[in-house]
């Protein structure tokens, strides 16, 4: 049995709730800002997974009186909340590093610290790819934005234990902060690159890709009427909504026009699934 997007999620947040746990007790025991930045980042990586499943349920909610095309968008919607959410997480790690900066203190059992945090984000890791795996069978947003999110937060961790074990090593106990502060440069990064992402498709911004297909796939039947143009596109969530105009010869029935763009539209759906194409009928522009 293959598995599903809303399975998926709430593996995301039943492990988030494991990982946050595993490196709260990584912070106790060693004292580091580094690793308290990590847990705190798994706050917000809760509070995303949740988000990403009110997401993934509302999206595949049918269309209806007041939302005629579907909910899909909610997932762009989640991936942009996401990307915030990231936002403000670099923004607490970087006031920790700082205050740990100014005010230095010793490490405690790192080693033990280490072992537990770098265990938190192996699972991370299985995590993030099981949701990208996911979002890219079902092209769904909020799964990709959860990936990114959780591969975000792995990036960071790794770079956190690599900064323990070199002031471990070295005994220059700044690193912890330096690296504290050299993630939230990197969160801050990821997340303008998830808001970017996100936006375009609240803005309703064209498909070039589906596009293409669908004028590949009239080009095939173009002796069947004059010529088409007027080719709008738009995404919401998964699916991608497309609409053109369609020449066809006067003395066609209306019978006949609808035959063929029901043809059309057929053909186009075999091909590209989540392409939803309306096409509008007209005569031929004078010149």
């Amino acid at each position: 049995m293959s598995i599903t997007k809303k399975a998926v999620a709430w593996m995301a947040l039943t492990g988030g709730l494991a990982i946050f746990g595993l490196k709260l007790a990584a912070y106790y025991l060693s004292g580091s800002v580094a690793l308290l930045s990590d847990a705190l980042e798994s706050i917000v990586n809760l509070l995303a997974s949740g988000l990403m499943i009110y997401a993934v349920y509302l999206s595949q909610e049918p269309a209806d009186r007041t939302h005629n095309y579907g909910h899909q968008k909610v997932e762009n919607i989640s991936s942009l909340t996401e990307g915030i959410l990231i936002l403000v997480a670099s923004v607490m790690i970087a006031e920790k590093a700082v205050g740990r900066l100014i005010r230095p203190a010793a490490l405690t059992n790192v080693n033990i610290a280490l072992f537990i945090s770098l265990a938190a984000t192996s699972l991370n890791g299985l995590l993030s790819w099981l949701l990208l795996r996911t979002a890219r069978k079902f092209g769904s947003l909020a799964l990709e934005g959860d990936s990114k999110h959780l591969l975000s937060d792995v990036l960071s961790s790794l770079a956190v234990a690599a900064g323990l074990f070199l002031a471990k090593l070295t005994g220059w106990h700044f690193l912890d902060s330096v690296l504290a502060l050299a993630v939230s440069g990197l969160l801050i990064k990821m997340a303008i690159g998830l808001v970017k992402k996100s936006s375009t498709g609240l803005m309703d911004q064209s498909c070039p890709e589906e596009e293409a297909r669908i004028i590949e796939v009239l080009k095939r039947h173009d002796q069947l009427f004059v010529d088409f143009h007027d080719i709008k596109t738009r995404r919401s969530g998964s699916r991608v909504f497309a609409e053109l105009h369609l020449s066809v010869l006067g003395e066609k029935t209306v019978e006949e026009s609808h035959n063929l763009t029901d043809h059309l539209e057929q053909e186009l759906g075999q091909e590209l699934p989540e392409v939803s194409l309306t096409i509008h009928v007209e005569p031929p522009q004078r010149k």
